[in-house]
C-alpha cells in the first residue's frame, strides 16, 4: 500500500516529521518499506504551452515550436512528439534545467535549427514508464508555475507493507483510522451524501451464490461522458498510489477502491443482456478478460454474467466484451461483498494478480458497498456527467459476517504484556479503533468492528493495545518463575540425535515443500491416493505429499542439473495419508544417495555408491535407536524401487520402512543418469529404544570357530545368521560374515559365505569336544533347513 502523505493529512493531523509518521506506523504493525517523493529530483521545469507548431523543413518527424513559459519572449524548442500541437501544455525544461539521472538541460541545434529547452514526456520526469508523447496538462494549468509546486511532487509517498489480516489499511480510510489513534487526533472522514436518482433506469441483480456474494449493490448512470478528462488531482493521486490513469469512468472506480477499500466496476450497459446473475462458472464457459487474456472457467470460479454469458471474473477482472470504452455513453457501477474464501487462489489459478483481487481475498468491508456507490456516483456526476437511477441492491442477511462479541479483561492486558497501562487508556484504543467496550463485571465486551476479520479472541484486542501502546515501550523483564530442565526420556532418540548420525555419515540435511507435483507423487508411492490442495501455491505442488521421497528427487534433479554429481541428502518430516476427514499424519525420516560413494581422495579409488552403502547408514540409524533389538531386511516390492535392489525393514517383526535402489524406469523418466538409491523410516522405531543394561565379562577364555558354508544364491545371508543362532543356543556370542565368494571351486547358482563364531560360558571354560557338538549342530541344522553344505 503506498500512501501520499498529504493526502493523509487531509484526514488526519500527522506529525510534521515524515521519519516520525514512519517510525510510528511500523511500531504498530505497519511496517513501512520506503519512503520516497512523489517525484525523482528535478528543477526550473514549468508549465508551458505550444503557441505556434510547425514542420520542420528539414526533418520529417521533428517539430519547430513556440512556447510560452511565462516570460516575456517566446522559446523556440525543436520536438519529435508526435502530440505537438498549438494550445498544448505540457511541462517545459529550460535551459539550465537539470532532470532525473543528471541530465542538464543545454540549448542545442537539432537539423540546422537552434532549439532552447525541452518540451517533456511523463517518463523523462520520472512520473511514468510509459511514454507516448508529451505529458499533456489540463487546460487551467498556469502557464510558468513551477511544475513541483503545482503538481505537489515533493509529496512524501510512504510505502508500507501489510500482513494479511490487515486488510483494513488497504485504504486511505483505514490508514487514517491507524493515525488518528496512534496521535490521539479525530479523523475528518468526507462527507458521502446519498445521490438522489434523476430517473427510473434499473438493472435486476439475482445472487445465485450468496454464500460467496451475499451482498451486490448496482446502478444505471445514462449520458455519462467517457471521454471527460480525469481531474488532475485525481489523477495524481492514483499515481501515487501504483496506478496508472486509464479514463475518466475507470480512474473513479479505482479512486474509490484506494479512499475506502472497496474495489469497483463499470460495464458498459449497452452490452450486458438483462440482468446481473452472480452464480459459478458452467462447463465450457470461456471470458476474454480485460487484459486480452481469454480463460476457461473452472466449475468452483465465482462470476458476474448477464442472461446470456459470463461478463467478469467475480472480484478479480473485468471482461473486455462489455468494458467501458470511449464509445460509452450509460454504464452500470458495480460494488459487491465477495466471501474470501471464494476469492483467495482463483487470480493465481488464472495467472492474474489485481488489486481488486488482493483486497477481496483478505477480507473487504461488508457494510461500505452501498457507501462506496454512493461516493462514486457524485465523482462521476461532478466530473463525466450522466442521470443516475436507484441503487438495486441484493443482500443475503444468512451469509454476511455475522456479529462477532469478544470479551477482554484489562487485568488480563497488564498481566500478559508485563504493562501498567491505564483502563482508560485502554478504553480510548478500542473506542477509536471501532470497538466500543461494554462492561460487563471483571470484563469488557466488544462487537468487532464488520471491517476487523481479524478480531476473534481475548488476544486479538490484547495485540491492538500492545501496538498501540508501542511494541518499544513494552517491558523487558526476567521471567518470574525458575527456570527448570524438563526431564529427557533415556528410551527414546531424539531427533536431534539422528539428524548428528547421518551428518556424521556425510549426509545434509534437506528441507522441502509438504506441497508436491501429483505426478511425480503417484510415480513413486501409487499405493497410497495423495490429498489434493484445494487452492495449491501452483501446478507443481498440488498434492501433499505421501512420501518423503518425491521432495528428496527434486532435490537431486535441481542438484544434478548444476553439475553436483555426488548428493547425499536426508529429511524429517511428516507425511500425509488418507483423506481429509481420517488424514493420518506419520513422522518419517528419509534420506537419497547418488554418485561416488566416497568424496574423491588420491589415496582411494572411486567407486559409484551401490545398495550396501546406503543399507549400512540404515543399519546404523537402526542400532542408533535399539541396539539390543532385530533389525531384519527382508526382500520385497514397491513400484518405485529396483525388482532386484528393494528391501522392506523390519525392526523385530514390526515394518518400519522400505531402502533401495531407485526404479530403472522411473530414473529414465526422471533423466538421471546415475544410480540413485532411497530409504524411509517411521520416526515411531526410535521412541522406543531398550536402555543399556551392565553385563559383566566372562573370566573364561572364548574360542572362535570359521564355518564356511555354500548356500544357494537365493539364501540371505540373513537367514543363515538366524539359522546357526537357534542351532548355537546360549553359548554362542557373537556371529560375523567375514567372506562371500562366488568362482572356482563354488558351483553357478551358489555361494561360499564365510562365518566367524565366537562361543563362550559365563560358568566355566567350555571343551574342545562341547565346541566340536555346537559345530556339528549348526551345520546340521544348516543343512537341514537351507541345504547348506561345507566348502572343500
Amino acid at each position: 500500500m503506498r500512501i501520499s502523505e498529504h493526502w493523509l493529512r487531509e484526514w488526519v493531523a500527522v506529525p510534521e516529521a515524515t521519519s516520525e509518521l514512519a517510525e510510528r506506523l511500523t511500531m504498530a504493525g505497519l511496517e513501512v518499506d520506503a519512503v520516497e517523493t512523489a517525484a525523482p529530483a528535478f528543477s526550473d521545469v514549468v508549465v508551458g504551452e505550444i503557441t505556434e507548431c510547425e514542420q520542420h523543413p528539414d526533418a520529417e518527424r521533428l517539430r519547430v515550436c513556440q512556447v510560452n513559459d511565462g516570460t516575456d519572449e517566446p522559446k523556440t524548442v525543436v520536438c519529435g512528439a508526435p502530440n505537438a500541437v498549438a494550445g498544448l501544455k505540457a511541462p517545459f525544461a529550460r535551459v539550465g534545467a537539470r532532470l532525473p539521472e543528471a541530465m542538464k538541460i543545454k540549448a542545442a541545434k537539432l537539423r540546422g535549427i537552434k532549439s532552447f529547452g525541452m518540451l517533456c514526456a511523463a517518463r523523462e520526469l520520472g512520473l511514468s514508464e510509459e511514454s507516448a508523447g508529451l505529458m499533456a496538462l489540463p487546460a487551467e494549468a498556469p502557464v510558468g508555475a513551477d511544475l513541483r509546486d503545482w503538481l505537489d511532487l515533493d509529496d512524501p509517498v510512504i510505502e508500507v507493507e501489510l500482513t494479511p489480516n490487515r486488510s483494513d489499511c488497504l485504504s486511505m480510510a483505514g490508514v487514517a483510522r491507524e493515525v488518528g489513534v496512534l496521535t490521539r487526533n479525530p479523523v475528518a472522514v468526507p462527507a458521502i451524501e446519498e445521490v438522489p436518482a434523476t430517473t427510473e433506469a434499473t438493472l435486476g441483480v439475482t445472487l445465485e451464490s450468496p454464500a460467496d456474494c451475499p451482498r451486490y449493490c448496482g446502478r444505471v448512470v445514462h449520458g455519462v461522458n467517457t471521454q471527460a478528462p480525469t481531474p488532475t488531482w485525481l489523477a495524481e493521486r492514483l499515481r501515487r498510489a501504483g496506478i496508472r490513469p486509464l479514463g475518466i469512468v475507470v480512474d473513479i472506480t479505482n479512486y474509490l477502491m484506494l479512499e475506502l477499500g472497496q474495489p469497483m466496476h463499470a460495464f458498459d450497459l449497452a452490452m450486458l443482456v438483462g440482468g446481473i446473475r452472480v452464480r459459478q462458472a458452467r462447463p465450457g464457459e470461456r471470458l476474454e478478460l480485460l487484459n486480452g487474456d481469454t480463460v476457461s472457467l473452472g466449475a468452483d470460479t465465482l462470476v458476474i454474467a448477464d442472461e446470456q454469458k459470463p461478463v467478469a471474473l467475480a472480484g478479480v477482472m473485468g471482461g473486455q466484451a462489455t468494458a467501458v470504452s470511449d464509445g460509452t455513453t450509460d454504464i452500470f457501477l458495480e460494488a459487491a461483498f465477495f466471501a474470501p474464501a471464494a476469492i483467495a487462489g482463483r487470480a493465481r489459478e488464472y495467472g492474474l494478480h489485481t488489486d481488486s483481487s488482493h483486497r477481496f481475498e483478505r477480507g473487504v468491508d461488508p457494510e461500505r458497498c452501498r457507501e462506496a456507490m454512493e461516493r462514486a456516483t457524485a465523482l462521476l456526476l461532478a466530473h463525466a456527467g450522466g442521470e443516475p437511477g436507484p441503487v438495486t441492491e441484493a443482500v443475503d442477511a444468512v451469509h454476511l459476517p455475522q456479529e462477532r462479541r469478544v470479551t477482554v479483561r484489562p487485568t488480563r492486558v497488564n498481566a500478559l504484556l508485563g504493562t501498567a497501562i491505564d483502563e482508560e487508556a485502554m478504553r480510548e484504543t478500542l473506542t477509536r479503533l471501532g470497538m466500543v467496550p461494554e462492561e460487563k463485571g471483571e470484563h469488557w465486551e466488544i462487537v468487532a468492528p464488520s471491517w476487523r476479520f481479524d478480531i476473534a479472541r481475548e488476544v486479538d484486542l490484547i495485540e491492538e493495545i500492545a501496538r498501540i501502546h508501542g511494541y518499544d515501550r513494552l517491558p523487558s523483564r526476567r521471567t518470574a518463575l525458575p527456570a527448570s530442565i524438563p526431564p529427557e526420556s533415556e528410551s527414546r532418540v531424539t531427533l536431534a540425535r539422528i539428524r548428528s548420525l547421518l551428518v556424521d555419515r556425510g549426509y545434509q540435511e534437506a528441507i522441502t515443500y509438504s506441497f508436491v507435483s501429483e505426478g511425480l507423487q503417484s510415480a513413486l508411492d501409487p499405493e497410497h491416493t495423495p490429498l489434493a490442495l484445494a487452492n495449491p501455491l501452483s501446478s507443481d505442488m498440488g498434492v501433499m505429499r505421501s512420501s518423503l521421497w518425491p521432495g528428496l528427487i527434486g532435490a537431486v534433479i535441481h542438484n544434478q542439473n548444476r553439475q553436483m554429481a555426488r548428493v547425499r541428502l536426508f529429511e524429517a518430516g511428516l507425511r500425509f495419508r488418507g483423506t481429509l476427514e481420517d488424514l493420518e499424519q506419520t513422522p518419517v525420516v528419509a534420506g537419497v544417495v547418488t554418485g561416488s560413494a566416497h568424496v574423491q581422495h588420491w589415496a582411494d579409488a572411486s567407486r559409484p555408491v551401490d545398495f550396501f552403502d546406503i543399507k549400512g547408514d540404515v543399519e546404523a540409524l537402526i542400532t542408533l535407536a535399539s541396539p539390543q533389538r532385530r533389525c531384519h531386511f527382508r526382500p520385497e516390492s514397491h513400484p518405485a524401487l529396483h525388482p532386484g535392489q528393494a528391501a522392506r525393514v523390519y525392526l523385530d517383526d514390526r515394518p518400519i520402512g522400505w531402502v533401495g535402489a531407485l526404479h530403472p524406469q522411473q530414473a529414465r523418466d526422471l533423466d538421471l543418469d546415475k544410480g540413485v538409491y532411497l530409504f524411509e523410516l517411521e520416526q515411531s522405531a526410535f521412541q522406543d529404544r531398550s536402555l543399556p543394561a551392565f553385563q559383566p565379562i566372562s573370566r573364561y577364555p572364548a574360542i572362535r570357530r570359521d564355518l564356511a558354508v555354500v548356500v544357494a544364491e537365493s539364501v540371505t545371508a540373513e537367514s543363515v545368521r538366524e539359522c546357526i543362532s537357534k542351532a548355537a543356543g546360549q553359548s554362542l556370542q557373537s556371529l560375523q560374515l567375514f567372506d562371500v565368494y562366488r568362482g572356482k571351486g563354488v558351483q553357478d547358482g551358489c555361494k561360499s559365505l564365510a562365518m566367524g563364531l565366537i562361543v563362550q560360558d559365563y560358568s566355566r571354560t567350555l571343551t574342545d569336544e562341547e565346541v566340536d557338538r555346537i559345530q556339528q549342530d549348526v551345520i546340521r541344522a544348516l543343512g537341514e533347513s537351507l541345504g547348506a553344505e561345507l566348502r572343500e
